[in-house]
This record gives C-alpha cells, sequence and structure tokens, in this order.
C-alpha cells in the first residue's frame, strides 16, 4: 500500500460522490482542508498519511463499504456495488433536522433532502426498523462520547428507558441527542454529557419524539 494509492482512492472516493475533495472532507465533518493535495506532504516534503480515523468517517459519510474503498486504494478506477447485506438509512445533519420538510406527521423521516449511508445488518433494531434514521452531530454538548461529524443512527421502534441515549425533537422543531434523565407524567428531563451544558426540562406535550440511538460512529 502507497502513499499515492491511498490518496488517489480518496480523490476517486469523491468524485464518485460528485464532491471536491474539501466537499468530502466537509461532508465527513473534517476540516474542509483536509484533503487538499497541500496537506499531503509536510513543509519539509515528507509523506502525510491520512488517519484511519479521518477514513472511516468519510466511509460512513459517503456509504461507501471498507472492501469498496480498498478496491480503490488497489488500483479501481470505480467503486464496486454495495453488498447486498448492507443497510441504508436516511441522514441529515442535527442542526438541519430542526427545519420544516424533513418529518412527517408520524416523525418518520420525509422529503428529498436526506443523504444516505450504508450500515452492515449487524443492530437488529435497525434491520427490523425501516423508519430507522441517521444525524450528524453538531456542537458540542455530547462530548465527549459523540463529537461534531460523528453520525448516530435512532431507531423509532426501539424501546426507550431512563439513562438511555436519545434524540429527542420539541414540538417548536428542536431535535437535540440528550440522556433521557427523568421521564414522568409531568416532566421530561433531558442530560448532556458535557457539564457545562444545564440540564433541559420539559412538559410531556412539548416534546413529539423521543428515539433511542441504536449505534454510532466511533
Amino acid at each position: 500500500m502507497r502513499h499515492e494509492d491511498i490518496w488517489r482512492a480518496i480523490d476517486t472516493l469523491a468524485a464518485e460522490r460528485g464532491l471536491s475533495t474539501s466537499g468530502l472532507a466537509k461532508r465527513a465533518g473534517l476540516d474542509p482542508t483536509s484533503f487538499n493535495p497541500s496537506k499531503r506532504r509536510t513543509n519539509e516534503g515528507k509523506l502525510r498519511w491520512p488517519s484511519t480515523e479521518s477514513i472511516a468517517k468519510v466511509l460512513i459519510a459517503t456509504g461507501a463499504g471498507i472492501d469498496a474503498f480498498a478496491g480503490l486504494v488497489q488500483g479501481a478506477r470505480a467503486l464496486s456495488p454495495p453488498r447486498s447485506g448492507a443497510r441504508r438509512v436516511p441522514v441529515i445533519g442535527l442542526a438541519q433536522a430542526g427545519q420544516d420538510g424533513f418529518f412527517d406527521d408520524g416523525g418518520y423521516p420525509t422529503g428529498g433532502g436526506w443523504d444516505h449511508v450504508a450500515l452492515p445488518r449487524t443492530e437488529a433494531a435497525l434491520a427490523d426498523d425501516p423508519h430507522a434514521f441517521g444525524l450528524t452531530i453538531h456542537g458540542e454538548s455530547m462530548e465527549p462520547v459523540y463529537r461534531e461529524g460523528d453520525i448516530i443512527v435512532v431507531s423509532p421502534a426501539a424501546p426507550v428507558r431512563t439513562g438511555d441515549r436519545v434524540v429527542a425533537r420539541t414540538a417548536e422543531g428542536e431535535v437535540m441527542a440528550k440522556v433521557l434523565t427523568r421521564r414522568s407524567v409531568k416532566r421530561i428531563e433531558l442530560s448532556s454529557f458535557n457539564p457545562e451544558h444545564p440540564m433541559r426540562s420539559f412538559a410531556p406535550e412539548q416534546i413529539v419524539a423521543i428515539h433511542r440511538i441504536v449505534w454510532a460512529t466511533q
């Protein structure tokens, strides 16, 4: 495996998705300059390799499998078709999800503004729930568990219990990734992993949906 082969594979993957290398980096939640040609060598001329974490985020963001990426590294000029065992789910940015037009009255993904990611059928909750969807984390309220650019997948069909990591949507359209700390007939309390963010408390009628997080890129 050579340095130029890895970078060529990244360039090809970007082109396959109709993106520039900067666009690919942004979609993966990375700095837009991460894959620029100028970043592929140090000022001293030494080779600079992309991190495995960066590659993993790119594969999740584009829905490409590791086998397909390996094929590009080995010289393939295009991605191979996804394996039949893969599961594709719609995904959108957490901040964008609060806008109108992305969920129907039942709280399920709708409209044409969603991207898709391919996931293996290893989670029973995902395999059994046709309404599962993904969100790209925005902000630092869930650090260090979830960071900016991570993708979380939620299952509306999965049971939700106190202590679960969840995505909640308010009647005003706010969408947030939190921990369900308390749920009673009078109050719903949601906390963040980041102690700098205070607990949020709502009346039950203020929350239109709470879905458990069942998978995440890490």
